[in-house]
């Protein structure tokens, strides 16, 4: 069995890269480590009267390209490598989609749910404070994450004008819509993977089913609008799952119907009728695309001899394993890599960052339009760089965002 530590992996991709494409540079070194860690502590004032101290932290990765640009999450346990390796494949993700921005990301070791709203937002605040020197729209930008929302980014917000003196949006993005955010964001990523899917099959000489038959695991915010995007587009959801376990159908489900369901019955695996199967046996169904959108490593060299599926779309971040990558390019299934597939979300961020600097109000048809040219070159960027070097779509995104990262830090360097 793998041993995975993940920011051991993004170092692990990122040498095979270097390797495969013959790339040289002083500045290799550089892009392997964050730049910097910060680490603060925030007393907060509970409404026990009480002070409790919590632990902060932000990791940013490279800033060549742009703004350090990463989420923040609230979260009980925190692993240092896995947050160091999110900043690294942030810093590429942008690089993939081509965005001047580079890679962050941080937090606060806490269960929000154990906070009242008012604790909550007196550690926002305080974390802003904390962190107030080395974060701004032209140092770092953060953005919601693990157990984070439009409320909390709408504080920080908030903390930063105030601590600078004048109304900042572009401090932070994922804020609500009326306080700076961007229309589209809540369905980015599920956008730009549909894009970046329906590009591939047009660029690539993989052939599928009439049917388009798609297999979906995880059914949260990607999950859900992946499959109604895909669904109204003509493609045939044949699974679905969500943590309680999954339901199969082969004439095929309505997103827009499970969803209701779901929500009825507290779970896709209470959905009275429906042919129940479990998450394990929905990554080895014969369908043409497989899409895992909820969990990290779900597709091992324990399991991965057992998919089937011709085309795997990574929404989910690092859903594939070293060792099942491996396995699954012998076995001649594509994978549309994470650094590329769920890029949309950071892409649409980019642009709610954009449009608060220069003081413009995008319609949701004009966010539309960009996601859609930008996901449309990376991807044809991508298989290019795949057919001139032989080698995996993963592999390929990674040599073009070192390169891109490389050329500016040489730049900056100069």
């Amino acid at each position: 069995m793998e041993k995975n530590n993940p920011f051991e992996s993004a170092q692990t991709q990122i040498d095979l890269a270097v390797k495969i494409a013959h790339i040289e540079s002083k500045y290799l070194n550089t892009i392997k480590e964050p730049q910097r860690i910060v680490d603060v502590k925030i007393p907060v004032k509970m409404d026990s009267g009480k002070i409790r101290i919590f632990h902060g932290y932000r990791v940013q990765h490279n800033n060549a390209r742009g703004p350090f640009k990463g989420g923040i999450r609230f979260h009980p346990q925190t692993n240092m490598d896995e947050v160091k390796a999110l900043a690294t494949w942030m810093t590429f993700k942008c690089a993939t989609a081509n965005i001047p921005l580079g890679g962050g990301k941080g937090g606060i070791e806490l269960n929000p749910k154990e906070l009242s709203v008012k604790e909550l937002e007196k550690l926002t605040r305080g974390y802003v404070k904390a962190i107030f020197d080395v974060v701004g729209p032209q140092k770092d930008v953060p953005a919601p994450d693990v157990y984070t929302t439009p409320q909390i980014m709408s504080w920080y917000a908030d903390e930063y004008s105030k601590l600078a003196g004048e109304k900042t949006p572009a401090c932070v993005t994922g804020k609500p819509v009326e306080n700076g955010g961007s229309l589209g964001r809540d369905t980015a990523t599920a956008r730009g993977g549909q894009f970046v899917l329906t590009r591939f099959l047009k660029i690539s000489d993989i052939k599928i089913s009439a049917e388009k038959t798609v297999a979906i695991q995880g059914f949260g915010n990607a999950g859900e609008n992946i499959a109604q995007l895909l669904h109204g587009a003509g493609f045939k959801i044949v699974a679905v799952s969500d943590s309680t376990g999954g339901i199969y159908d082969s004439i095929g489900l309505d997103p827009n119907e499970i969803n209701k369901l779901k929500k009825k019955h507290s779970g896709i695996k209470s959905i009275p009728g429906a042919k129940i199967i479990s998450n394990s046996k929905l990554l080895s169904l014969d369908v043409d695309i497989l899409i895992p959108a909820a969990l990290e490593n779900v597709i091992t060299d324990k399991n991965a001899d057992d998919i089937s599926a011709k085309i795997i779309l990574e929404l989910a971040n690092g859903p594939i394993t070293p060792g099942a990558d491996k396995i699954l390019s012998k076995k001649k299934i594509v994978v549309l890599p994470d650094i590329l597939a769920n890029s949309g979300g950071v892409t649409v961020s980019y642009f709610e960052w954009f449009q608060n600097i220069m003081d413009e109000k995008w319609s949701s048809e004009e966010v539309d339009s960009k996601l859609k040219k930008i996901m449309d070159k990376a991807i044809n960027d991508i298989y290019k760089e795949s057919l001139e070097y032989k080698c995996s779509l993963r592999q390929a995104a990674y040599i073009l965002a070192i390169k891109r990262v490389l050329v500016a830090e040489e730049k900056r360097h100069k």
